[in-house]
C-alpha cells in the first residue's frame, strides 16, 4: 500500500514538471531575445554614429588635401619662377666671368677698349636703321578689353597694320586653312558678325599661331614643314613667295605654346621671325625679313630663353618676351632684347599683365594703335600699352 502511494505521488510530480517546463523555457527564450534585440539596436546606433564620424572625417581630410594640393601648386610655381631667375643669374655670372680680363690683358689701354666697344655697337646698330616713330619703350600694360570669345582654345587674331586699313583677321586653331576677315573691329564684335564675314581659303594650311597680315598678304608657317614661311596674297589666294628659315623649327619657340615653332611679328620696322635654337640653350633667335621678298636681312641671338615663355612681340626692334607658369597664372614680361642697345635690357623691371590668370597663345602688336591683340584661352583680348620716351 505504501509503495502504491509513493508511485502515485511520483507520477503526479512528473506530470506537473512536464506541464511547467515549456512555459519556463518560453519565458527564458523571450528574455534572451529581448536582450539580443536591445544589443542589436545599440550596435546599429553605434554603427550609425561611427559612420557619421567617418563621413565627417573624410570631408575634413578631402578639404585639407585640396588645400595641400593648391599650396603644392603655388609652391611649385614659385619654385619654377625662382629656378628660372636663378638660371638667368647663373648665365649673367658666367657672362661676367668670361668678360673679366686675364692678367695679361690688364695692360690694354682703356682708350682702345672703349674704341672697340663703340665700334662693335656701331656695327650692330647700323645693320638695321631705327624707325622714325621709334622713340619710346614699354613700361607697363595699362588695361585690357575682352572683345569676344570665339574659336578654339588656341589661335591668333590681329588688325591689319597697313596704313588706312581697319580689317580684322581671325585664325582659329593651330592647323587650319580658313581665315575669317572682318571690315572693322565693330563688325567683328557684332552678334551677327558671321553674315558680314569674308571667308578666305588658303592654298596651304598653317601650323601654330605665329601668323601675321601686312599690306594685303598673310605670312605664316607652312603646315607639315619645320621651317618654311609662306607669303600668300589674300585676294587671289596664291603663294607669292616662300622661305626656308635656317636653324628654325627644331623646337617650340615658346615652351608653354608647343604648337608654335615659328612666330612672326610686325612692328614699325617691318617683318620679323622669332624661333628658339636648341644649340643656343633654347634661347630665342630673331631674324629681320624683307616683307617684299622674304630675304633674310640680319639675325640676332638673344639672351631670352624659351623656357616658361608663352609668347612675344616686337616694338621698334625690341623683343618683349612674355612668361608664365605651366599651371597658368599672371603673365609678365621678364626679358627684353634691343637690337639697337638704346635701353639697358639687363636691369628691366618685370611688367605684369593686368589680368591675374592668362594663357596667351598669340600676341600681335599694332604699331599705330600701340595695342596688343591677344588670344587668351579662346578669348580675343586687347591690351593697351603704357610707354615712355627713351
Amino acid at each position: 500500500m505504501l509503495l502504491s502511494l509513493v508511485a502515485v505521488f511520483l507520477w503526479l510530480g512528473m506530470g506537473q514538471a512536464q506541464r511547467t517546463t515549456p512555459d519556463f523555457m518560453m519565458e527564458y527564450f523571450q528574455r534572451q531575445l529581448q536582450q539580443l534585440e536591445g544589443r542589436l539596436i545599440k550596435c546599429e546606433q553605434d554603427f550609425q554614429h561611427f559612420s557619421q564620424r567617418m563621413y565627417d572625417m573624410s570631408k575634413e581630410i578631402h578639404g585639407e588635401t585640396s588645400k595641400m594640393n593648391a599650396l603644392k601648386s603655388e609652391v611649385k610655381g614659385h619654385i619654377d619662377t625662382f629656378a628660372m631667375r636663378l638660371d638667368r643669374v647663373e648665365r649673367d655670372v658666367e657672362y661676367l666671368h668670361n668678360k673679366i680680363p686675364d692678367t695679361v690683358q690688364v695692360d690694354i689701354e682703356d682708350s682702345l677698349i672703349e674704341h672697340q666697344v663703340k665700334e662693335a655697337k656701331l656695327k650692330k646698330t647700323s645693320v638695321i636703321p631705327k624707325g622714325k616713330d621709334c622713340s619710346s619703350e614699354v613700361v607697363g600694360i595699362k588695361s585690357l578689353k575682352i572683345v569676344k570669345k570665339a574659336g578654339d582654345t588656341n589661335g591668333s587674331w590681329m588688325k591689319d597694320p597697313t596704313k588706312g586699313s581697319a580689317k580684322i583677321y581671325f585664325f582659329s586653331g593651330t592647323r587650319n586653312s580658313t581665315v575669317l576677315a572682318y571690315t572693322s573691329l565693330k563688325t567683328f564684335t557684332e552678334p551677327n558678325s558671321t553674315k558680314k564675314t569674308e571667308v578666305i581659303h588658303l592654298p596651304v594650311p598653317w601650323h601654330g599661331t605665329g601668323h601675321v597680315v601686312y599690306n594685303g598678304f598673310v605670312y605664316y608657317h607652312s603646315a607639315d614643314t619645320n621651317n618654311e614661311i609662306l607669303k600668300v596674297h589674300l585676294s587671289n589666294r596664291t603663294v607669292v613667295d616662300r622661305l626656308l628659315l635656317p636653324g628654325a623649327g627644331r623646337m617650340p619657340a615658346y615652351a608653354l605654346n608647343p604648337h608654335t615653332l615659328l612666330d612672326l611679328a610686325i612692328d614699325e620696322m617691318g617683318l620679323w621671325s622669332i624661333h628658339a635654337d636648341p644649340d643656343f640653350g633654347g634661347n630665342l633667335v630673331i631674324t629681320k625679313l624683307d616683307y617684299s621678298s622674304l630675304a633674310v636681312e640680319h639675325t640676332w641671338d638673344t639672351n631670352c630663353n624659351s623656357r616658361d615663355a608663352e609668347a612675344a612681340f616686337m616694338i621698334c626692334g625690341i623683343l618683349y618676351v612674355v612668361y608664365n607658369s605651366h599651371y597658368g597664372g599672371r603673365s609678365s614680361i621678364q626679358c627684353l632684347f634691343d637690337i639697337h642697345d638704346t635701353i639697358y635690357t639687363e636691369s628691366i623691371s618685370v611688367l605684369f599683365f593686368p589680368k591675374r590668370y592668362t594663357s596667351h597663345s598669340a600676341l600681335r602688336f599694332h604699331p599705330k594703335d600701340k595695342q596688343l591683340y591677344a588670344w587668351d584661352d579662346g578669348y580675343q583680348t586687347i591690351y593697351k600699352l603704357e610707354t615712355k620716351k627713351i
